[in-house]
């Protein structure tokens, strides 16, 4: 007579390669899909193709965490897709440098160099990415970022009437 539990791990036995390749292809699969999901937000928001709504994404983000203070880039990173974290980590522009202040003029004009486009474009583009990042974090994470943020960028971040 057959045992029933054949071939299943006994209590406390590490899972079997082909589970932990499922677990891991099913994890790359959802990160895949909240980055396209993203994007799309991003392109529809925006009215511009995937490279450049990758590009505006990481040009924005990016500035955004050089003004950022104490542990609000963290937080903010922690709800955005892995990708988008991803590409973040690509950027050079502030790794090893502390958070500066700097207002929206500053902001737009680092944006616009980043993406080689003018300043409104690149405060059009920064607009559609922070809608797009308010859409995909929690309403009290888009209220701490709001706290960090000076008068005019407030004025970016919040939705226009």
């Amino acid at each position: 007579m057959a045992n029933e539990n054949e071939g299943r791990p006994e209590a406390g036995e590490r899972p079997s390669t082909s589970t932990e390749e499922l677990r891991a292809k099913r994890r790359e699969s959802r990160t895949s899909r909240t980055y396209t999901l993203f994007l799309r937000d991003l392109e529809a928001k925006a009215g511009v193709d995937r490279p450049l709504a990758e590009r505006a994404a990481e040009s924005v983000l990016c500035t955004l965490e050089q003004r950022l203070m104490g542990q609000e880039v963290e937080h903010l990173e922690a709800q955005l897709p892995q990708k988008v974290r991803d590409l973040l980590q690509r950027c050079p522009r502030h790794e090893g440098l502390p958070p500066r202040k700097f207002k929206m003029l500053e902001f737009l004009q680092m944006v616009s160099d980043d993406l080689d486009t003018t300043p409104n474009e690149a405060e059009r583009l920064t607009r559609a990415v922070f809608a797009t990042v308010r859409a995909h974090i929690s309403e009290g994470e888009a209220e701490d970022v709001i706290g960090q943020l000076p008068a005019d960028l407030r004025a970016l971040w919040v939705p226009e009437a």
